[in-house]
């Protein structure tokens, strides 16, 4: 059972910032039906439930997808909401995708104060995020993408390496915004 909800809300991408992308398995339609973790994500995530966050799937890729890797590690429980480019109709950075997220667990516009987008894709989470004015965290513990700043608002808010730096960044934010 989680703590006390905290006011810091987490939106999260979740290939190659929790899956390793590099793991998927996919069937023949092409949904990936199991992967592995990032080194130290489950454990993180879980955490970040069990101490109270709210955190929102904010993902491009398929629902089955999604649901599978989840399930397959026992994190399907640690998400309010499910927000997936196959479902909203368009991908990151589309603004779509985060003002579902923020209708699916009725925030308002002064509520993007209290948000972070964590990502690996410059291109999609972070711009995402920044052009929605929401603060956004750039996860780099992948290769497989590039971490090339074409546009003003693909600079990161906040830069970490792996899933750990996750904890002490949002216990940060959370202090300061109780503050």
């Amino acid at each position: 059972m989680p703590e006390t909800k905290k006011k810091l809300i987490i939106m999260t991408d979740i290939g190659d910032t929790v899956i390793d992308e590099g793991t998927e398995v996919r069937n023949q339609n092409g949904d990936v039906v199991s992967a592995e973790c990032i080194p130290g994500a489950k454990e993180t995530y879980l955490r970040l439930y069990e101490e109270g966050y709210t955190i929102i799937m904010v993902a491009d890729g398929t629902t089955p997808s999604f649901h599978n890797t989840m399930e397959q590690h026992g994190m399907d429980h640690v998400f309010s909401a499910w927000i997936i480019s196959d479902k909203i109709g368009e991908d990151k950075p589309s603004p779509k995708m985060f003002s579902a997220a923020m209708m699916a667990l009725n925030l308002k516009e002064e509520d993007k104060k209290r948000i972070i987008m964590i990502g690996n894709n410059v291109k999609r989470d972070i711009r995402g995020a920044n052009r929605f004015g929401i603060r956004s965290v750039l996860i780099d513990w992948s290769a497989r993408r590039p971490y090339v700043e074409e546009l003003p608002e693909d600079h990161f808010t906040y830069r970490i390496h792996t899933p750990e730096e996750i904890l002490p960044l949002v216990r940060r934010l959370e202090a300061e915004l109780e503050s």
